[in-house]
Formats: structure tokens, C-alpha cells, sequence
């Protein structure tokens, strides 16, 4: 059975550590990121089933990561930690797009029954968990919408054709996308030209693609393109 991945973020590293390995030993995968801008990058990066959050952090708080979440993701399950017992911080939490909250101090027994009934719920339509337009590739995140491909050593913008041409080939990874119907979607006519044209376009997504070794963009002789990582 598969492990409930889960990102914490929470910045008081005593709380997370108990946290992390109570729900470790619970089955849970867990991920803890030790503020807002690094659990940006650790969901990105992790892809969690749920999230559980802290309010108030450094150099992002809790509802802008939120925020930022919402933006690109809206069903993966968030939980708010708050030691503030306002109704004011209680619902900018909700209103950013959090599902539940629960206050410190906390039983781990309630933050695991909610964080599963959470998981549950949201997984009755598979259809609707995955983010939009974010996509892993090997060590890259590509972010269609923004029209980026962020490497830890690089951030690359595309052009509209290039993020287009990228999304296709990383909606079917290790999967032969045929070239006919890349050149009729993204060209409306797959011509000598146009094809021409694509071949250039498939040469600067490899350079884009060439710091992280384990990603290839590979020609499937007759067929099409295949990205495999």
C-alpha cells in the first residue's frame, strides 16, 4: 500500500521533529520544510497528498504559501497549524484556500484522523488532484502557465510554442508522442515547413534540458518524440 505523502511546514523544529516522526511511525512519507518559500519548493518538488502548515513563519508565511498552492493546485488537502486562537487568523486562513485547522497544542491522533478524512474526501474524484500546469521532469519543475523550466542551477523562459511543445511531451512521459499530432495541434497542419520548424523547436527544448543528465528528449525514428526521466 502506498505511503500518504505529506509536506510539513512548520518553522519551531522541535514540533516538526515530533510531528515527522510520530507520523512516520503512523506510515506516513513525510516531507518538512522549515519555512514558506522552502515549502513552495518542497511541494513542487515532493507532490504531497495533503499538507499540514504553519501560519506564522519566516520569509513566507503560511497563508501566502497557501495562496501560492491554490494558484496551481486546488484539491490537494491543507491543514493550518495556528497557536492563535483570533477568529480573524482562523478565517484568512480558510479564505486562502485551507480545508481544516487545528490549534497547538494538538493530539497526533486528531491531526492523523483529519489529515486522512481530508485525503479521502478529495481522492473520491481522482480526477481533480493533480496541479495544473506544473509538471516534474527529472531535477526540472516546468511550470506551464509562467512559461518557465526552473533547474536549481537555471530558470529558463519559454517561448508560448516552446511551453507548448514541452506540455505535450511532459503530459506522456517515457511515452512516443507521435509527430503528426504534435505539428496538428500545435501548427494545424502538419506541412514540410511546419515540421522543419518543429525540429528546431526540439533541439532547443534538449539544450534547455541538458542539466540534468537523467532527462532525454529522445527521436523515435518514423513515430515521434518520447521524454523520458
Amino acid at each position: 500500500m502506498q505511503k500518504i505523502k505529506l509536506l510539513l511546514v512548520e518553522d519551531e523544529l522541535t514540533l516538526a521533529g515530533v510531528v515527522k516522526e510520530t507520523l512516520e511511525l503512523n506510515g506516513f512519507h513525510i516531507m518538512h520544510a522549515a519555512n514558506g518559500q522552502q515549502g513552495w519548493d518542497a511541494y513542487l518538488s515532493f507532490r504531497p497528498h495533503a499538507c499540514v502548515v504553519d501560519i506564522m513563519m519566516p520569509k513566507k508565511d503560511g497563508i501566502s504559501l497557501v495562496k501560492d498552492i491554490r494558484n496551481v493546485d486546488e484539491h490537494t488537502p491543507i491543514i493550518f497549524l495556528t497557536a492563535k486562537s483570533e477568529t480573524s487568523d482562523v478565517l484568512r486562513g480558510l479564505q486562502s484556500g485551507a480545508d481544516d485547522y487545528i490549534k497547538k497544542p494538538f493530539s497526533m491522533e486528531e491531526l492523523i484522523l483529519r489529515v486522512k478524512t481530508l485525503i479521502k474526501r478529495a481522492h473520491s474524484n481522482p480526477s481533480l488532484n493533480a496541479p495544473k500546469g506544473i509538471y516534474r521532469i527529472g531535477q526540472y519543475v516546468f511550470d506551464h502557465n509562467r512559461q518557465e523550466l526552473k533547474h536549481e542551477t537555471a530558470t529558463i523562459r519559454l517561448s508560448l510554442r516552446e511551453a507548448d511543445m514541452l506540455r505535450m511531451l511532459a503530459e506522456r512521459p517515457n511515452t512516443t508522442t507521435h509527430r503528426k499530432s504534435m505539428l496538428l495541434e500545435l501548427w494545424g497542419d502538419d506541412n514540410f515547413f511546419n515540421a522543419r520548424n518543429m525540429d528546431v523547436y526540439i533541439s532547443k527544448l534538449r539544450r534547455y534540458l541538458q542539466h540534468d543528465a537523467t532527462v532525454q528528449l529522445i527521436n523515435v525514428r518514423g513515430q515521434g518524440y518520447k521524454l523520458v526521466f
